[in-house]
Parts: C-alpha cells; sequence; structure tokens
C-alpha cells in the first residue's frame, strides 16, 4: 500500500501561525529527505500509520455514537436537505476539493525508479489503497456527522479536533496530535514524490540540469528536493487553503486528464507499444467523461480561481521556449550556466547518476543536461 496520501481539506488549519509551523516543518522535512532516503520511507511509513490509528478512533467513535442512536444527520431527510440552491457548478468545486482528499493515489507512480518490482507492485498497491482509503475516509466523515452538524462541519478548521473536542472529553488532545501527525505525513509524501517529477524532467532535459544530480554518498536528489521546497514554500503566500487547493486541483485534474487521452491515443497510434502494465480502454474513457464534467463545470463555477491556475501553468511555456525550444544559445549563456551548476555541484556535492554511457538513452538525456540541448556545444 502507498504511503502517499494526502491529508484531508478537513485538517487543514488556516491561521497564520500553522502557514509559519508548516513552513518550518517543510524546512525539516526536506532536510531530512535530502539526509536520507530511508529516513524520509520511515518517517512516511510511521506517521501513515499514526494518520491511520487516528482515523480508526474516530471511525470506532462513530458506531458507538450510531449504537447510541446519535444518527440524526445520517437519517434520509435530513441527509439529503439543501442547505443552499442546488447547482451543478457548486457540485463539481466539492468534487473537485473532495478529491483532494483521495489525491495520494496518484503520488507511488512518481517513484517507480525506487519500487522493487513495480510492473507487479505499483499496481497491487494502487488496487489495494485506493478501496481503503476510500473505505476510511468515507466511514470517517459518516463518523464526524454523528456528533457534528453540517454548519458545524463547514466552520471548522479542523474537523477532526472539534469532533474530539464533543466526544473524547480529557483524550481530546489526541486529535489535535493527529491532525498534525497527518499533516506532517501527508507533506513529506508530497516532498518525497514532487521532487522526482523535476528530477526526471531534468534528467530528460526539459528543466536544468542541475535537477537531475543526486549526492554523491547518499543518493538523493538533493537540488530537486531543494526546488521542491522554494516552489512551495511561494505557494503558502496565499492566506486561503481552499484557494489553493482549487489551484491545485484544477492543474493536478486538467495534466491528469491529458495524460490519460495520451494514454488512449497510443493505443490507437501504437498498439504493438510494449505495456508492462495494461487495462481495458473502459476505464480511461470512463474517467475522462467524468474529468469534462469537473473541469468545465469547475471553472464555470469558480472563473477567476481557474483562471489563475490556468496563469501559474503557462509560466512554464517561455520557460520551456527559452530552455528546451530555443536550441542555438549563445555562448555566454552556456557558460554562465555552466558557472551556476558547478557552483552548486561543490555546494551540494552532487553529481549526475551513473549510466550505461553506451545506451541510446543515456545519450539521449546527456546531451540535453549537459549542452542545453544545443547540437554544436563542445563536447567535454
Amino acid at each position: 500500500m502507498p504511503s502517499w496520501v494526502s491529508p484531508s481539506p478537513s485538517l487543514a488549519v488556516t491561521t497564520p501561525m500553522s502557514r509559519t509551523s508548516l513552513e518550518a516543518w517543510l524546512v525539516l522535512l526536506t532536510w531530512v529527505n535530502c539526509a536520507s532516503v530511508r529516513w524520509a520511507t520511515r518517517v512516511q511509513d510511521i506517521f501513515t500509520a499514526g494518520k491511520l490509528l487516528a482515523l480508526g478512533l474516530i471511525i470506532v467513535m462513530g458506531i458507538v455514537q450510531i449504537c447510541r442512536g446519535e444518527y440524526f444527520w445520517l437519517e434520509p431527510h435530513n441527509a439529503f436537505e439543501f442547505f443552499q440552491t442546488p447547482d451543478v457548478g457548486l457540485v463539481a468545486l466539492a468534487f473537485l476539493q473532495g478529491s483532494f482528499a483521495y489525491g495520494g493515489w496518484n503520488f507511488l507512480n512518481y517513484v517507480t525508479e525506487e519500487l522493487v518490482d513495480p510492473y507487479k507492485n505499483l499496481p497491487r498497491a494502487i488496487f489495494i489503497s485506493i478501496p481503503l482509503v476510500t473505505f476510511v475516509y468515507v466511514f470517517a466523515n459518516v463518523a464526524y456527522v454523528t456528533a457534528m452538524s453540517p454548519q458545524e462541519l463547514l466552520a471548522s478548521n479542523a474537523v477532526a479536533v472539534t469532533f474530539g473536542e464533543k466526544l473524547l472529553g480529557v483524550m481530546a488532545w489526541i486529535m489535535p496530535i493527529s491532525v498534525a501527525l497527518s499533516t506532517f505525513g501527508g507533506v513529506n509524501g508530497s516532498l518525497f514524490t514532487s521532487s522526482r517529477l523535476f528530477f526526471a524532467g531534468a534528467r530528460e532535459g526539459h528543466l536544468p540540469s542541475l535537477l537531475a544530480m543526486i549526492h554523491v554518498r547518499r543518493c538523493t536528489p538533493i537540488p530537486a528536493l531543494l526546488f521542491t521546497c522554494v516552489s512551495t514554500l511561494l505557494m503558502l503566500v496565499t492566506s486561503d487553503i481552499y484557494t489553493l487547493i482549487n489551484y491545485v486541483g484544477f492543474i493536478n485534474y486538467l495534466f491528469y486528464g491529458v495524460t490519460v487521452a495520451g494514454q488512449v491515443v497510443l493505443r490507437w497510434k501504437a498498439p504493438n507499444m510494449p505495456r508492462p502494465i495494461k487495462v481495458s480502454l473502459l476505464f480511461p474513457v470512463v474517467y475522462l467523461l467524468f474529468w469534462a464534467f469537473l473541469l468545465v463545470f469547475s471553472l464555470w463555477s469558480e472563473p477567476v480561481v481557474c483562471g489563475i491556475g490556468l496563469a501559474i501553468m503557462l509560466t512554464g511555456v517561455p520557460v520551456y521556449f527559452l530552455g528546451v525550444h530555443w536550441q542555438h544559445k549563445p555562448p555566454a549563456f552556456h557558460a554562465f550556466v555552466d558557472a551556476l551548476t558547478r557552483a552548486s555541484q561543490k555546494l551540494c556535492l552532487v553529481v549526475y547518476p551513473q549510466m550505461d554511457v553506451g545506451s541510446a538513452e543515456s545519450q539521449e538525456q546527456q546531451e540535453p543536461m549537459c549542452h542545453g540541448g544545443d547540437p554544436d556545444a563542445p563536447q567535454n
């Protein structure tokens, strides 16, 4: 089961102090991930176990509440009561925000190179984790409404904490600690996996080659981790966590849909391509239909937020044209990049991963990394 499970939005606390604490924890976790892959995975395992234990306690308390007859908001005539005018755009936005809690299904794909037997363990982990996470989160939310009204749920910055204050009495301190564990583990998992995206992008020549380097002894992608940390800190300038979720959710689902559509196109244009992991086309088609509904109506419901998300995404276009598409860069540009790369290598003690030099894949990866994609650049 993958440990990269994002924390539920209901666990987010939006006070300035929490943002400051999150920044401090983010820096600490970046150091842990830079120091050792083993440390990072151990931290993830421990805090995921702590999160699941806390959610298990919430579910048990919910069952106790139901046995006591405390299920007013679960009765059909109350559960399906409208608190505001129904709107398909708000429904799509609710799906977009709610899906943030299940975003971990995708993260294990980022670290397939570090998995043992990924062709077997990757699908197995996803098949096990998605039903498990769905079960746990659904029943945790059922437990919440046995002690809280929908209005209280919406008003609470940390639903689990409010739930604990209502039902756990003197043991209510368990929930704030559990929320901290949940957030800590979620940040660690996101940091561990997202840094591998920058690492892979740099290795393919789409980002500065420095991001494709690893530490000489620890074998951790320190530049990619530091870049992930800095970019994450920049995202924390917003004061509204739900706006940030909308930004990230809209961009994520936009790329999820494009990626899945690409798989469908490849199945049609390259039917004989080797596919170690292959599924029926029914699944991507159903996903794309849901994806179209989600994005179209989210854009219609929150055009400004989704537009800002698109604008953030489009900032990568000039970077692509400057760094990748522009092949014949002036020598001064290469000299500056090389000097910056060497200085960063000395500072972080990083080098390129060892690869089979004679392979075509190695040559394809090394050319854009070493020479910025310029075929006329001199060989070292």
